[in-house]
């Protein structure tokens, strides 16, 4: 299992946040101002500066750790005007400004939802706000009830309401198993299926990596009749921009587990030159510009839980991201560092 177990539905699942040391509140306020507008809108700068239910999540997720309930206020208001689906608890994926029907696609997107959720319900312990706790409470239920789905024994997590359930196959994504966000959904939404969340998605990100790495891809498929894990064929076949969450989730909820270890090699220094920002994992073709700060910053994680004794970490300030994507993940692995459960 790791170093912890998921402890459902007990007092380990809601232990306050560590409080934020001076410079990593300084990195939340070169966030906030850098890629946060004043209508509550967070803004992917290195994607067409469109907006998605990620950047919403982890907006909320960081005005929480912050205590900032202004800012929380006004991401929550945007996002639950714009992108709230009208049927059920979850939120449309995208936003695009300027087009004539700017959140055309209604299908979700499950971190998202689940970053959503999980800030809601951390703010409903801080700042004492029960329609918090049921905002939360409803994303937590639609979670299990739309977005996942068994084969062959496994409880699969979908990464979306529509789209990922194949006639042969069901893709999935490693990187949306939001694992600290399990044990907090579950004290609200008490159910079987986080814990089995977990342990599936434990197992299946263990056994879906490939190539000279051993690494996940972004994407997986899941073979309905076989189980057969293989990089799902409609992406390029790359751990990349999305499996880097991987670790990250990993370490933040207290697990761990070979794949920690082999972020860490993948993203180790190479003679002094900087890794690469991916690498095929069927052909071992890397990419031929570096890993970005804030993929620096999660490796740094992977390496220090993969020795033998944790060593301290040193981060990449977020005013130094190129882009919103870098900062996101520079600001997620400060905190992910600081509320990880002790070894």
């Amino acid at each position: 299992m790791g170093r912890r177990t998921l402890l459902i539905g007990t007092q380990a699942a809601l232990v306050a946040p560590r409080r934020a040391a001076a410079s990593v509140a300084d990195d939340w306020d070169s966030f906030r101002e850098r890629f946060i507008t004043a209508e509550g809108r967070v803004v992917d700068t290195g994607n067409g500066a469109i907006s998605h239910t990620e950047g919403q999540g982890c907006g909320l997720l960081f005005a929480e750790y912050f205590d900032d309930p202004g800012t929380f206020d006004r991401i929550l208001s945007w996002t639950s005007r714009v992108l709230r689906r009208p049927n059920d608890a979850l939120h449309a994926w995208r936003y695009r400004a300027g087009d004539a029907n700017p959140v055309a696609d209604s299908n979700n997107a499950t971190d998202g939802d689940l970053l959503i959720a999980w800030a809601l319900a951390r703010a409903a312990r801080r700042w004492g706000a029960l329609d918090h706790a049921r905002a939360a409470a409803d994303i937590g239920h639609d979670v299990p009830r739309l977005l996942t789905v068994r084969v062959g024994g496994n409880l699969l997590l979908l990464p979306g309401v529509n789209g990922f359930e194949k006639p042969g196959a069901v893709v999935v994504n490693p990187s949306y198993y939001v694992f600290p966000a399990f044990a907090q959904l579950a004290s609200l939404v008490p159910s079987p299926v986080w814990n089995g969340l977990q342990l599936h998605g434990q197992w299946l990100i263990e056994q879906g990596r490939f190539g000279r790495w051993m690494l996940p891809p972004d994407w997986l498929s899941v073979g309905r009749a076989t189980g057969d894990l293989a990089p799902a064929q409609s992406w390029p076949p790359r751990c990349s921009y999305d499996a880097i969450r991987v670790p990250l989730y990993l370490a933040w909820a207290g697990l761990s587990g070979p794949v920690i270890g082999a972020f860490a090699a993948f993203y180790a220094p190479r003679e002094g030159a900087p890794p690469p920002a991916w690498v095929d994992l069927e052909t071992g073709a890397e990419a031929d510009y570096p890993a970005s700060p804030g993929m620096l910053a999660v490796a740094r994680i992977a390496a220090s839980v993969a020795a033998p004794v944790a060593r301290p970490v040193a981060f990449p300030a977020v005013a130094d991201a190129p882009d919103y994507y870098s900062a996101l993940l520079t600001l997620l692995a400060r905190i992910a560092w600081q509320e990880r459960p002790p070894a």
